[in-house]
């Protein structure tokens, strides 16, 4: 774990969930910190150097654009975990893979654009030696999706159903050529210098006004979920990620799902499919410092949303975790005679 000082900590806490859409964003944090703009760019430089700050960028909604996503569980042999995850790794629509402590021991997530059939790409996997079982997760039911991990120990919340659903107004959107140079530009890592905007809304042809005008427009229909700072869970410490899986009756699944999506320490919540050997199907997910911890933080949880029957599955490795590049496509193909190392 890396350290960091409170004003490290304090910053993250802010930008992980809003960042000003203005022209000298540091100017806006430095003057709500008290301190310089100088000081607020050192210090997040600093934090990108050492690896916690991954990213600063707008976050998109993979769904909104016309993207088809699922989450993907497999049985694989245990030795053949690696070469596997390797291999899956390769897909640029893979996101996040992950090997959970489960019969079903690797989870990744794979998006793919519009046009594409997601059930075809997975099967092309299949040429992979050591895949006993493959399970296919989509979302059927989305209750909650954003990351904000509390970095102050003295400010944390109470672990109850607190947050407010935030209002987005639902309507169908179709990428115009326009909206995907858009996207591409503003899925990029932003410079931490005085202006930085300045570059995006040149390479876009149109003013600084123009581009927040349109960020604001895509946030409010819920096609940008925000723009804001992206961090490595483990290297502040957030090693216990948490995958809680409950069992809901079927009559329940929205109730407890939009429960979930109010307790600010549930990061993402789903309703998803079951099978005879999956029963469980309302997926929370939850990011603690220590098991210890986050198996009391599901035990406070069941005790609000009363579901006897759920389980934690903790990663143990993480194979792959990165951002979906939109409208940046790229095809994929396994060749029928792969390396195993």
């Amino acid at each position: 774990m890396t350290l960091m000082d409170e004003l490290d900590k304090e910053l993250l806490n802010e930008i992980q969930w809003t960042f000003p859409l203005v022209t000298r964003p540091f100017d806006a944090i430095a003057k709500k910190f008290g301190t310089t703009p100088e000081i607020i760019k050192a210090h997040l430089n600093h934090l990108k150097e050492v690896g916690i700050l991954r990213q600063l960028s707008a976050i998109f909604d993979t769904r909104k654009l016309g993207y088809t996503s699922s989450l993907v569980a497999m049985e694989i042999e245990h030795d053949k975990l690696e070469y596997v995850a390797s291999q899956i790794n390769r897909h640029p629509g893979v996101s996040h893979n992950y090997e959970r402590e489960h019969q079903f021991n690797l989870w990744f997530t794979l998006a793919v654009p519009p046009g594409s059939d997601l059930k075809k790409e997975i099967d092309k996997f299949n040429i992979l030696k050591g895949i006993k079982k493959v399970r296919i997760l989509p979302t059927l039911q989305l209750f909650k999706i954003g990351v904000k991990l509390d970095l102050i120990d003295d400010k944390k919340h109470d672990i109850a159903p607190t947050e407010k659903k935030k209002e987005i107004k639902n309507v169908k959107f179709e990428p115009t050529e326009q909206d995907k140079d858009f996207i591409r530009e503003l899925q990029k890592d932003m410079e931490i210098i005085d202006e930085p905007f300045v570059k995006a809304a040149n390479n876009l042809g149109i003013t600084e006004n123009e581009l927040f005008e349109k960020m604001k427009h895509y946030e409010d229909h819920g096609i940008m979920r925000r723009f804001a700072a992206i961090l490595r869970h483990r290297k502040i410490g957030f090693t216990a990620n948490g995958m809680i899986v409950w069992k809901v009756p079927k009559d329940r699944i929205s109730e407890v799902g939009e429960k979930l999506g109010t307790f600010p320490q549930v990061t993402h919540c789903y309703e998803r499919p079951t099978y005879s050997d999956w029963p469980y199907n309302v997926f929370s997910m939850i990011h603690c410092k220590t098991h210890v911890e986050a198996n009391e933080m599901a035990k406070t949880i069941q005790d609000q949303i009363h579901v006897d029957d759920y389980r934690i599955l903790f990663s143990s490795r993480e194979f792959k975790k990165t951002r979906v590049e939109y409208f940046v496509e790229k095809s994929f193909n396994l060749e029928e005679t792969i390396p195993t190392s």
